[in-house]
């Protein structure tokens, strides 16, 4: 089986906030994908008329989104206040530590629930650098 951790939250971009939010969001992959060598991939995606906001990141493992949590953190606090949390779905089997972390984010966006679904079949084929 499969230690791969895919994580997805979904937000409501505050009304005014989309031109500031795109500013930030991308300064944040950026800083993603310099200062975190084993996440395997970090996006943030848009719906049509900027209103909804879904992040979606891939880790080869729990100590991965665990060190996400904690560097990309602090970086992502200052942007809360242009959304709010709608959901957040872990799929795989987070550690303890990284589904508190979880919790503690969804917190700070206005929510407090995460939904953990574990791995029932099928693989993950990863081309790591």
């Amino acid at each position: 089986m499969s230690d791969a951790i895919f994580y997805v939250d979904v937000s409501d971009v505050r009304e005014g906030a989309l031109d500031e939010l795109k500013a930030g969001m991308k300064a944040l992959a950026e800083f993603v994908e310099a200062n975190e060598p084993r996440i395997i991939a970090y996006n943030v995606y848009f719906n049509d008329d900027g209103s909804r906001m879904t992040v979606v990141h891939a880790h080869p493992d729990s100590a991965s989104l665990e060190y996400h949590m904690e560097v990309a953190g602090p970086v992502f606090r200052g942007l809360a206040e242009l959304v709010k949390l709608s959901s957040v779905h872990i799929y795989g089997e987070p550690s303890e530590n990284a589904l508190k972390q979880s919790h503690e984010k969804a917190r700070l966006l206005g929510r407090d629930d995460v939904v953990v679904e574990a791995l029932h079949a099928g693989f993950t084929r990863l081309a790591l650098r």
